[in-house]
């Protein structure tokens, strides 16, 4: 009796057990997931690959990354402030303009957002920053220089001087020269109107490993204070969570008009130049060419390098950037005295 109870037991295990695998593999079914496609998504969780990077934030991503870079001029005056479309640009230059306000060279590749402004006119510096990456360059209005540059066909550009009201928008909720805007949309219609290619095969800038970027070494920078003179200031806090910096002038965080979104970057460069004043409006002469001091500050520490031209862009000599977005503070000789971290 005891033998016959043995093999029944044995049998209804067998059967349970089959149950339970086709239980199973009826929940993958109904899911509309084989097996196959469940085991890969365990490999996948345990390493992502892509299929490029985007070669101005070192992102990974499976998407096209061969846009044309656009670079845009962006008022940085108080009464332009907050800005739209910043929070989207993969590098942005910030460098003075006259008088000790800065102004902003955008450069836009991984993405472009559908607002950008208020866009401002061109100086002679920033057009060569722009030239460094082959960008399609727009602002409204130009120095003297700045416009013998772009109409003696130094860069393919949109000004808005050219088409105010047409593809550049004046908005009602601010006066000129504060409220010149410009669409994604009329942006990429302005670049087929003057023939520029939309395509472009971009060079990757130096970018770290993932492995070299656990233990960097250096000053401490949880904040970071850039003082341009008479009270224009401009801060950066880092997020241990995020490892990011999160921009602000004044004390003002730097948000996107349109979304709220605070402006953040993996790094913040700041390079130190000559500057020299040269006309009766304050106009200015700034030496991007020579190389110097800089200081480049990621995931919270600061590292005292050098920088240098390569080809037009301002990059670390001798140093990488983290993969993301950066920010890169040109400032005058005498950076000691102008930038403080802690």
């Amino acid at each position: 009796m005891k033998k016959w109870y043995m093999i029944f037991m044995s049998i209804i295990l067998v059967f349970s057990l089959s149950a339970c695998k086709d239980t199973k593999d009826k929940v993958i079914e109904d899911g509309k997931l084989d097996k196959t496609e469940a085991s890969d998504k365990k490999k996948d969780k345990k390493k992502e690959t892509f299929s490029s990077f985007f070669p101005l934030t070192g992102i990974g991503t499976n998407d096209e990354v061969d846009h044309r870079a656009v670079a845009v001029m962006v008022n940085n005056h108080w009464k332009a402030r907050p800005q739209s479309g910043l929070h989207k640009a993969d590098i942005v230059y910030e460098v003075l303009a006259e008088g000790e306000l800065t102004r902003f060279l955008a450069i836009f590749q991984s993405e472009i957002p559908e607002t950008v402004g208020p866009v401002r006119s061109a100086r002679d510096y920033y057009i060569e920053l722009a030239q460094g990456y082959n960008a399609f360059y727009v602002a409204h209005g130009y120095s003297p220089e700045a416009k013998q540059m772009l109409y003696s066909g130094t860069i393919e550009h949109l000004n808005g001087m050219d088409y105010d009201g047409s593809l550049f928008k004046r908005a009602s909720f601010r006066k000129a020269p504060h409220n010149s805007y410009i669409t994604s949309e009329n942006l990429l219609k302005g670049m087929d109107k003057v023939g520029a290619d939309r395509k472009d095969e971009l060079d990757m800038l130096p970018f770290l490993t993932k492995k070299s970027t656990v233990n960097l070494e250096g000053e401490p920078a949880k904040q970071v204070l850039v003082d341009y003179g008479r009270g224009e200031t401009v801060g950066f806090t880092y997020s241990e969570e995020e490892k990011t910096y999160a921009r602000n002038s004044n004390n003002e965080p730097t948000i996107d008009r349109e979304t709220e979104t605070p402006i953040t970057v993996s790094n913040v460069f700041i390079v130190e130049a000559a500057h020299r004043v040269i006309d009766d409006a304050g106009r200015r002469e700034i030496n991007l060419t020579s190389g110097g001091d800089a200081i480049l500050i990621q995931n919270g520490v600061a590292q005292r390098i050098s920088w240098k031209n390569d080809n037009g862009r301002i990059v670390p000599d001798g140093g990488a950037f983290l993969p993301g977005k950066t920010w890169i503070n040109i400032v005058p000789s005498g950076m000691e005295s102008s930038v403080k971290m802690q």
